[in-house]
Order: C-alpha cells, then sequence, then structure tokens
C-alpha cells in the first residue's frame, strides 16, 4: 500500500467504530468487532471489523474479514465498496472528506454546544452537506445519467440528501424533497456554500429534466462570490461554467480537465482565479447572459494574463449537446476548440 494511503488508513482505524457507523449501518457492534453481512452494507453476521487494537499487524483495528467469502481488507475498501468508488483518488476524496466531519460518538455532546446556525450561513451550508450521502446507488446518480453524464470522476463535492427542506415562499409551509447537494468551496478546499437540486423521486421526465415538479428546485447559501463547485485539482489549466450539469457534461470527453461550476452567469464573471491557473477555458451558456460572463471573465483572464479560451455549445448549452446528439459528437465538438497540446492532455481518444 502507498504511504500516504497506509497513513490515511490509519486515521481510519483510529475511529473504527464511527466509519462502521457510517459506511455500514445496517450492521451494529459487538464486543470489539463490528458485525455486518458483508463489505456492500448488507445485514447480517458473515463479516467482522476490529474496532480495536494495534496501528498494523496481527489484530490491527480497521482490519475486517468476510468469514463467507475469505475476503479481508480494510476500511478504505469498505469506503470504495458502499460508495461504488473505484478511482482511489474518489476513495481518498470520500476518506478525507469523512475525517474532517464530526464524529458521531460526539453528536449528542455537539447538539448541547451548537448554537442554530444562521438560515443560509456558510455553518448552515457545511452542516447540510455533512448530513448528506455519497451519490452512489443513489437518485442524484440516476437523474445525472438520465441527463447523460455517465462519468462521475472526482464528484466527492456532490451528495445525496433524501429529505431536504424546501420553502416556497415565507408564508407557506415547509416541504421535504430528495435534493443534489453541491459543496461550493474556496481556493483552499473549504466549504462556504451549498447548492441544492430538488429532484423528482417518481422518476424523470423529459419536460423537467428530473427536477422536482416546484417553482424554484435550484436555489444556493451561503458565499458563492468567487467560489464554485470544484471537479479535480486545478494546477494550470482548467475549465469554468456556470452550471453543475453543463460542466460534468463537457467532463464526460475531458475527464482529467479540472473544472468550477460558478452555479451562475453573474458568480461565473466573478470567479476568483487559482495562484496557478495559467490557462483557462471559459464553458460559455448560449444565451445574453453567458455572453456577458463570457465577455467579462475573459477580459479578467486576461488582465490577469492568463490565457482564455471560449468553448461554445451548439444549444443552449453543453448539457443539451450532449443529450441531443451523444458523447461521440460532443467530444469532436469539443475538440476543435481546445488548444491541440491540452487535447493530447486531457482527452482520451
Amino acid at each position: 500500500m502507498p504511504g500516504h494511503a497506509a497513513e490515511l488508513a490509519r486515521r481510519l482505524a483510529r475511529e473504527a467504530e464511527a466509519v462502521c457507523r457510517h459506511y455500514l449501518s445496517s450492521g451494529r457492534r459487538e464486543g470489539r468487532y463490528w458485525m455486518v453481512g458483508d463489505v456492500n452494507n448488507t445485514p447480517g453476521r458473515s463479516m467482522f471489523v476490529r474496532l480495536s487494537g494495534p496501528e498494523s499487524g496481527k489484530g490491527a483495528a480497521g482490519k475486517w474479514t468476510d468469514a463467507a467469502t475469505g475476503e479481508h481488507g480494510d476500511l478504505l475498501d469498505i469506503i470504495g465498496a458502499t460508495c461504488a468508488l473505484d478511482d482511489f483518488r474518489d476513495i481518498e476524496t470520500e476518506a478525507r472528506r469523512f475525517l474532517s466531519f464530526p464524529r458521531p460518538q460526539h453528536e449528542l455532546a455537539l447538539k448541547r454546544r451548537l448554537t442554530p446556525a444562521p438560515v443560509g450561513s456558510p455553518e448552515s451550508a457545511r452542516r447540510l452537506f455533512a448530513m448528506s450521502h455519497p451519490i452512489p446507488r443513489t437518485l442524484v446518480e440516476t437523474y445525472l445519467r438520465n441527463r447523460g453524464i455517465t462519468a462521475l470522476p472526482e464528484t466527492g463535492n456532490l451528495r445525496f440528501h433524501p429529505r431536504c427542506y424546501y420553502r416556497p415562499d415565507r408564508d407557506m409551509p415547509t416541504e421535504t424533497w430528495p435534493a443534489m447537494i453541491a459543496a461550493v468551496t474556496d481556493l483552499d478546499g473549504r466549504i462556504t456554500g451549498a447548492h441544492r437540486t430538488w429532484l423528482d423521486p417518481n422518476g424523470f421526465d423529459p419536460t423537467t429534466l428530473g427536477k422536482a415538479p416546484i417553482d424554484s428546485p435550484r436555489r444556493a447559501m451561503g458565499h458563492l462570490l468567487g467560489n464554485a463547485v470544484r471537479f479535480g485539482v486545478v494546477r494550470d489549466v482548467a475549465a469554468a461554467g456556470e452550471g453543475i450539469e453543463t460542466m460534468l457534461s463537457l467532463r464526460c470527453v475531458l475527464p482529467d480537465m479540472p473544472m468550477m461550476a460558478a452555479l451562475s452567469a453573474a458568480h461565473l464573471a466573478a470567479i476568483v482565479f487559482p495562484a496557478t491557473l495559467r490557462r483557462l477555458y471559459i464553458v460559455r451558456d448560449n444565451d445574453p447572459a453567458g455572453d456577458g460572463a463570457m465577455a467579462s471573465l475573459f477580459d479578467r483572464a486576461h488582465a490577469a494574463r492568463i490565457d482564455a479560451v471560449v468553448l461554445s455549445p451548439h444549444g443552449d448549452d453543453f448539457n443539451a449537446d450532449l443529450r441531443r446528439f451523444g458523447t461521440d459528437a460532443l467530444r469532436m465538438a469539443v475538440r476543435v476548440q481546445l488548444v491541440p497540446e491540452d487535447v493530447a492532455r486531457f482527452m482520451r481518444l
């Protein structure tokens, strides 16, 4: 196991019971072990996870064995299996995110100490995100796939909440709908806000594109200005656009390019540039607001001595293009707009 993976596994092992309660919720503690059916969180007793012991070697905490199959592993394997994550980068992102949250065994004490977070504040956004679940095998994954988005690498900033509050207006009663929760972060990765997309639990409707049948199925909270929903780690090249679905559609053909979704035209125009950025692909929405954001961001990038390149869709946005024309056609349309050296670097041909 690589050094950083081994250290991450040791950190998880120190909080093995918290990991099990979160990812293996179908099981329960029995003495020094967590008992569950298997690594996929099936109810049962054939798999056991050691909750205490040395950091390494025989009897180490966090190690598990499935007596029915003979399989064994550590807590990183459990996170990968229960969240359906195949890429270690995604497993590592999910593990580090879990370690940054308050531990379940401290929840009662935290409830006594924490005061209610102001509505719409960054703290309220952080708590909402912490209460949500990874998206594999949830309505969020179904929603995205119904919109043609089948590639979902490095999407740890997206989560699923099964009963997210929605209030039509101040005088109306609160409703609950399932929702996609997106973490808005600053350049240091701190959550400053959250974006909610309420979803239709009854299935995908081509008219609403899977969003809940309510007046405002998308709302943001917290501090958004300059920040973004981020996919991948920005180094010298990145793409920035408005919508989450737009940027994830582009990631279907540029899976290795870091991307930022600013959530609106106004916020796209004001996005803060990472210090290492040298080329920015501005992902344009095909409407007057999108043109205005593109022009403003183009000028800001040049003033910062960042090479700016505009990516334009054929239809309203790149998700509309993906759904209408398919992945192969979108790949060819985007390829001719890229700087040649970035084709080989970011587009898997």
